[in-house]
């Protein structure tokens, strides 16, 4: 049974998530459902990292196993094609290893979260990024980032229905980039809390604003609870970028 590894886009608006559920279509479900469009093979298929319902990936990685030879390029091309018309596109795909296993062969996860900041509305890229009409200092937020960086108790930065086992997490970059309108934060680590890096991005909004001085951040990560730190952002600004073997 020859295992596939493939790197996928989607758009993640229309999507309760990744992880199949009973209560809206799901990119799981609906690559799932295309696999068996194309072969007649029921198939679960494995995701380095659920994303929650609006969040985007330019980079996600899964794998699943057939029960039949078939070249890289047919899979991909089938997939694409069942995938219609749903915003999800199969990049590219190769055969791996049996031992390969999307989520616990990662050594390292790469998210993005985009910020539009201007006073007029977005149209064009309009649940695509978070927009903020109200001025945001990107470098004062850089500052604030700098607190999180490395290891830590991120629980202030955790959301309560999170199931990792421990709270400690190492965060190797939180960087803060602004380019005309957009602010840009990147984050990576080996793997995060969930919604840790849309309730770290909420938090350093409020920075940005000026509502919070930058070493308050360090302060609301001492505090080990959620209550500390700042708003939860919303998934429109979020993708996972990258995932790294």
């Amino acid at each position: 049974m020859p295992r596939f590894k493939l790197r996928i886009e989607y758009h993640g608006t229309p999507f309760v998530g990744w992880q199949r559920q009973d209560n809206g279509i799901s990119v799981q479900g609906e690559l799932e459902a295309a696999i068996f469009r194309f072969c007649g093979l029921e198939t679960t298929v494995t995701a380095a990292g659920r994303t929650d319902a609006g969040v985007h990936a330019t980079g996600q990685v899964i794998h699943f196993d057939l029960d039949r030879e078939v070249s890289a390029e047919r899979v991909q091309g089938a997939l694409n094609y069942h995938l219609k018309p749903h915003p999800i596109a199969v990049r590219t795909v190769e055969i791996v290893p049996d031992d390969f296993h999307a989520r616990f062969s990662a050594l390292g996860r790469s998210y993005l979260y985009r910020i539009v900041n201007r006073r007029a509305p977005v149209a064009i890229e309009r649940e695509r990024v978070w927009w903020v009409s109200v001025p945001l200092d990107a470098e004062a937020m850089q500052a604030a980032a700098r607190h999180l960086l490395g290891r830590h108790d991120f629980t202030s930065f955790r959301a309560a229905a999170c199931q990792a086992q421990s709270p400690d997490k190492t965060l190797d970059l939180l960087q803060v980039t602004r380019t005309d309108e957009e602010i840009r934060i990147v984050a990576e680590a080996r793997s995060f809390l969930h919604h840790q890096v849309r309730n770290m991005v909420g938090t350093l909004k409020l920075v940005g604003e000026g509502k919070w001085h930058p070493d308050r951040v360090k302060a609301a990560l001492e505090a080990r609870d959620r209550a500390a730190a700042g708003p939860t952002a919303p998934p429109d600004g979020l993708y996972l970028t990258g995932v790294v073997y």
